[in-house]
């Protein structure tokens, strides 16, 4: 893997699909839809994981630049799935969405982030997840094709990669659900499953197989970072922070590689 990638992934992440783009884009056909919607599932959870990290003072410059651009993202793609929405029912749960988007935002901005709140955070994010994965569940469904479910296969290892470290700045922060230990391992369960699912696709690309090797080498720092357990305070922030960094760089290659099956016909 090129060392200079490896590096500066963070930095280049921290404005994910965001800069130059119009209010309102066009999008073009049900692949780039179902990445756009797939992208929702993430920001949700990337939301939720950013406020946790400005609560607690952890990568907190970008760490509060990845909730600006991250919300900014959210609106601009909910426009324009709905001005995209081809059918009654997925306008439906868009207008869904879009009402607890938001009390979801109001979460996110009322005050500075604290533990009292992050638990309607994580509560939230959970809600906005459930309405974007029926949405792009709808729109796979439409399409009835083999590289939609690729498409909406990796984009959701997006949504899982944010959601593990959620979780975990969560049970650092002892703002976590009951259940979060449990929804930690599962997601990292579902997320082995398939990236294995991706790499043995028959209509995998070189392209699509070089970026799988890089998600499985993003993996491992990641998983690294989620599995250690801190002898001390001092490591636990350390851990934290290593967390923070290696969950934008998977999200960055697993961006990448939805992107490269978004283009297969």
């Amino acid at each position: 893997m090129d060392r200079r990638r490896f590096l500066h992934t963070s930095v280049a992440v921290a404005g994910l699909m965001v800069g130059a783009r119009p209010a309102v884009a066009q999008i073009g056909n049900l692949n780039a839809a179902i990445n756009e919607s797939g992208r929702q599932r993430m920001l949700s959870q990337r939301l939720a994981k950013a406020y946790l990290q400005v609560g607690q003072g952890i990568d907190t410059i970008r760490s509060k630049r990845v909730m600006q651009e991250s919300m900014s993202l959210f609106e601009n793609q909910l426009s324009e799935l709905k001005a995209f929405a081809p059918s009654p029912e997925n306008r439906a749960v868009l207008a869904d969405m879009d009402k607890t988007w938001r009390g979801f935002k109001s979460v996110l901005t009322a005050q500075t982030p604290n533990q009292r709140d992050a638990r309607s955070v994580m509560a939230i994010s959970d809600e906005v997840l459930m309405l974007a994965q029926s949405a792009t569940m709808q729109l796979e469904k439409l399409s009835g094709t083999a590289a939609a479910r690729l498409v909406n296969l990796a984009g959701r290892q997006r949504m899982l990669s944010q959601r593990m470290a959620k979780f975990y700045q969560a049970l650092n922060w002892g703002a976590a659900p009951a259940d979060a230990v449990a929804s930690l391992g599962k997601a990292r369960d579902e997320f082995v499953a398939a990236l294995a699912e991706l790499a043995a696709s028959p209509k995998n690309t070189a392209a699509i197989t070089q970026e799988i090797e890089i998600a499985r080498l993003q993996w491992y720092f990641f998983n690294q970072a989620l599995i250690v357990r801190p002898a001390d305070a001092a490591e636990a922030r350390r851990f934290a922070e290593n967390v923070a960094t290696t969950s934008e760089r998977i999200l960055e290659v697993m961006d990448t590689l939805t992107g490269l099956y978004q283009q297969l016909a």
